[in-house]
């Protein structure tokens, strides 16, 4: 303590001898700092306050040595310095105020309390003050103080209690299910986990009608209503309710059951009630086709309150399908406003209203659903158009088609369809049909060979009837081409062409024959050319070659002139006309009267009237398609290649075997199958 140093200690050498000769040196932690030396006398001394609080010992080196030659006059030695602890620190409290948390009800601790029993509900706070002496409290010592806040936390040790042991509630018999009604609460006088608790309908006669459950938040009991109420059947329910603890002490339980009842009376309220239908939905059935006022079902509804008053019906027109009904308002009784299709619209949704006569902005809704009923009223019709198709070289009994039929009607009216064909028309000799019994049916033929020449577009009227009550039933008419096809049954043409005899020639053929009539008459102008040549000889102007002018003075003889060619042999006055690739000559025949039925159109047998004007069309000759006519020019007299109209080929016949033609190629397929088939049927 103090401005001037302490002394600390002495160093001192058997080598000094007091005359100065020896020079004290001092290294180590705080030398020249803390701790200065004098070299000469070796006094130690300290310079500043040591604080053994903060530093306990310091560790120095002395060494003496020659101040004349700076040698060592002693090896280094070292020493320590020792602080010694005064009391310089009063006692200190490092955390206070210090904050503490007893149980309440507590018996030991190192803080002990100083009352039995100690309730944190009648006081929980309290504030000690403590002192710390040091020195065993002798005079001299020195002492510090802090304060301790004692917080007393609760404990499960009061049970809970309802203010009242009997509660009324009203409630009005409109309430929504589900919804809460009421709410009730018992005291505890504990807090956070100890005051939980859990309400519970123990008994009564309402305990299937309302449940109770617990805010956690404000510990209250939700009572919530489980099933509508009708003041008109019960008009009040008993409940007894119970809340318990759920976080029991078992070191408290002598303090008495942790749980307490109270009873609850719940009035229900009368109100003005909607009407009340008998059920939720109705669905209702009606045919399709009825007449329009038909009834289709009826709705009731009534009013649940004690008034009973008289209800009102009307049907919500928010659709278009509300329009199609109507209702009888005092009945309920509806009914159809138009004529149904079921084929067309299946099922109607509509919404009927009631509401009370003495009251009417109180309404209540009903969905209806009509059914609408299937009547056998769709005849069946084939599926789709079938384009049917036979192969010239078909045989019989072979199937070309199978058909399917449809039916608008519900399966219960359309499922079984049978097919056959018309029983008013005679046997068909070319085609028949075969019912599968599984709503198909097959086409076949019954003759071999069909030829496109002849005939190439077949009908057959087809009569299909379905299972219904009653049946009913439908004829359509199949087409039936003639196509060629090839061996495999592809088909290679449908396509009908010109023949110019019944035997045919192809496109080929008759251009070979055009050919050789034009080669023909080619040879016959050179010859005539010729002739000419001979008969006048050509002459050139010698006067003026530059224009190569060739001169043909002969102009004939006229008609006195014997000896000229008549070329008007050659010509045919009909060659002068336009030129024409074919002429079709209208026969000078009067046409043959046609005579027909007397009877009416319903009487009339189809395929009979189909084959007698078929028999009229074949027999008259005034109608067309006539002979066929080409002109060619002149051929001469007496040609030997004769005419190739038709009109006498059919009547001729040749031994000619025309077999090599299958030979030839593609090219002469069709002459080869033309020729082919007369020879075939010839030899038949």
């Amino acid at each position: 303590m103090g401005p001037d140093p302490q002394y600390v200690g002495k160093l001192h050498s058997n080598s000094d001898k007091g005359d100065g000769s020896v020079k004290y040196i001092l290294t180590g932690e705080g030398a020249g700092t803390i701790f200065i030396i004098d070299d000469t006398t070796g006094d130690i001394h300290s310079t500043k306050s040591l604080d053994r609080e903060q530093k306990t010992h310091y560790v120095l080196h002395a060494q003496a040595i020659d101040r004349r030659t700076n040698k060592p006059l002693e090896p280094e030695s070292e020493f320590i310095i020792k602080v010694q602890d005064i009391n310089d620190n009063a006692p200190k409290f490092t955390d206070g105020p210090y904050i503490v948390t007893v149980p309440e009800m507590s018996e030991m601790g190192v803080i002990r309390t100083a009352l039995h029993n100690m309730d944190r509900e009648a006081r929980e706070h309290y504030s000690v003050v403590i002192q710390a002496k040091d020195m065993a409290g002798q005079v001299g010592g020195l002492s510090g103080s802090t304060t301790v806040n004692i917080t007393l936390t609760d404990v499960n040790d009061n049970p809970p209690r309802f203010p009242q042991k009997h509660y009324q509630l009203y409630v009005p018999e409109s309430a929504q299910v589900g919804s809460a009604v009421g709410k009730i609460k018992a005291n505890d006088a504990d807090t956070g986990s100890n005051a939980d608790m859990k309400y519970t309908i123990i008994n009564g006669d309402g305990s299937g009608v309302f449940s109770i459950s617990t805010d956690k938040e404000t510990r209250e009991g939700i009572l919530s209503l489980k099933k509508p109420l009708n003041y008109e059947k019960k008009k009040s329910y008993t409940l007894n309710i119970e809340g318990a603890n759920t976080h029991l002490d078992f070191r408290f339980s002598h303090l008495g059951p942790f749980k307490d009842v109270t009873m609850l009376k719940i009035i229900v309220g009368d109100v003005d009630e909607p009407p009340l239908f008998t059920m939720p939905s109705y669905v209702m059935e009606v045919y399709e086709n009825a007449k329009i006022g038909t009834a289709v079902g009826t709705v009731t509804a009534q009013d649940p309150d004690t008034a009973n008053s008289l209800v009102r019906y009307f049907i919500d027109h928010n659709t278009e399908e509300d329009k199609y009904f109507t209702i009888d308002a005092s009945t309920g009784t509806i009914k159809t406003a138009k004529i149904f299709d079921r084929e067309e619209t299946p099922w109607y949704n509509i919404t009927v209203a009631a509401s009370e006569i003495d009251n009417p902005g109180l309404v209540s809704h009903v969905p209806v659903g009509v059914r609408i009923l299937d009547v056998n009223d769709n005849p069946p019709e084939l599926a789709r158009e079938y384009d049917v198709v036979v192969c010239e070289n078909a045989k019989p009994g072979q199937v070309i088609q199978t058909i399917t039929a449809a039916d608008k009607d519900y399966s219960a009216n359309g499922a079984r369809f049978h097919f056959s064909l018309d029983e008013g028309l005679s046997l068909n000799p070319n085609f028949t049909l075969r019912d599968n019994e599984d709503n198909t049916a097959s086409i076949l033929t019954r003759r071999r060979r069909y030829s496109r020449t002849t005939q190439d577009i077949y009908y057959l009227p087809v009569l299909i009837s379905d299972g219904g009550v009653p049946p009913l039933s439908s004829s359509s008419t199949l087409t039936i081409r003639v196509c060629a096809c090839e061996r495999d049954g592809r088909v290679r043409t449908c396509h009908s062409e010109a023949f110019l005899s019944s035997a045919g020639l192809s496109t080929g053929a008759l251009i070979a024959i055009l050919l050789c009539v034009v080669i023909l008459l080619a040879i016959v102008v050179l010859f005539i050319t010729l002739r000419r040549s001979k008969k006048e000889p050509l002459i050139i102007s010698e006067e003026d070659v530059r224009e190569n002018v060739v001169t043909y003075d002969d102009e004939g003889g006229g008609e006195e002139d014997t000896e000229a060619f008549d070329i008007t042999a050659l010509r045919n006055p009909s060659a002068a006309e336009e030129l024409k690739y074919r002429r079709d000559v209208r026969p000078e025949v009067k046409p043959v009267p046609r005579h027909h039925a007397s009877s009416s159109l319903d009487s009339i047998d189809v395929q009979e009237f189909i084959k007698q004007r078929l028999a009229e069309a074949d027999l008259d000759p005034s109608v067309p398609p006539y002979d066929s006519l080409q002109t060619y020019a002149y051929e001469g007299h007496r040609s030997e290649a004769g005419s190739i109209s038709s009109l006498d080929s059919a009547t001729t016949h040749s031994d000619q075997d025309y077999n090599y033609l299958g030979d030839w190629g593609p090219e002469f397929r069709k002459l080869a199958e033309l020729y082919g088939e007369i020879e075939s049927e010839r030899t038949t």
